[in-house]
């Protein structure tokens, strides 16, 4: 599948994913996060300045993230991602808002938005797991650095015996 239809996936039709940050002393939190906009293979969030998610991206410029979309385990696609991410400050936010319009009701007015950051996830590992299809396809990819080998390989000791399928 191509990638940019895999970060459509991930931003359009799950577009909220569980994301793990952590704090300075290494404490892992988890939240759940809307991915707000994909504009050339990047992913953007955002949150609020004073919110202890917001100082642990302000600390530690890596999270880690899964979204799920299907109704059972074995219907399901699963879509991972680890990587980096920088504060954009308010740049994109006015296209985050045109293109999320329920966000309108939880912050109606520039006053309100004024405490909202947006993120940019723009180095990263991904990868996609369709559960769906038999055998398991997966598939995965690096953004914006080199790419990273996941899973486990078959080495010349194998004797054939399928397990591992």
């Amino acid at each position: 599948m191509e990638r940019g239809k895999i970060l459509q996936i991930l931003q359009q039709d799950i577009h909220t994913v569980i994301m793990a940050t952590s704090d300075l002393q290494g404490k892992v939190y988890t939240c759940a996060i809307d991915l707000m906009l994909l504009e050339n293979e990047s992913l953007y969030f955002l949150t609020a300045r004073g919110k202890s998610f917001y100082q642990r991206l302000m600390n530690n410029h890596y999270v880690a993230l899964t979204g799920l979309k299907g109704e059972d385990t074995m219907s399901s696609i699963a879509i991972s991602l680890q990587g980096k991410v920088k504060n954009i400050g308010h740049d994109k936010l006015a296209l985050i808002f045109q293109e999320n319009p329920y966000m309108q009701e939880i912050y109606p007015d520039e006053i309100a938005r004024d405490v909202l950051e947006v993120f940019e996830i723009y180095q990263y590992d991904l990868e996609y797991f369709d559960l769906s299809q038999k055998p398991i396809y997966r598939q995965s990819f690096s953004v914006n650095q080199e790419k990273k080998e996941q899973g486990y390989f078959v080495n010349q000791q194998c004797v054939k015996c399928l397990k591992c399928v």
